[in-house]
């Protein structure tokens, strides 16, 4: 899938209209994110996330939009670096 918009550091809308939430603590790594990178949402097995965002050289957790982080564990995460 590719990029239709990512126009909020912390927002991806991807061409099939999904639009995902990105992790506090892997915003960095969407810095080199282009309209034509390809992305695949993947499930993963996180405290904090159930699925990720991989492609253009990263690996990013997400949370579909409109959902909330768990407030505590992303504290502790972002904490302990």
């Amino acid at each position: 899938m590719r990029i239709r918009s990512h126009s909020e550091s912390h927002i991806v809308e991807l061409d099939d209209g999904s639009r995902w939430q990105i992790f506090p603590g892997d915003i960095d790594a969407t810095l080199n994110w282009k309209p034509e990178t390809d992305l695949a949402v993947v499930p993963i097995d996180d405290e904090v996330s159930s699925h990720a965002l991989e492609g253009g050289g990263a690996k990013v957790r997400v949370i579909p939009d409109g959902e909330s982080w768990p407030v505590r564990q992303v504290k502790s995460i972002l904490k302990d670096g």
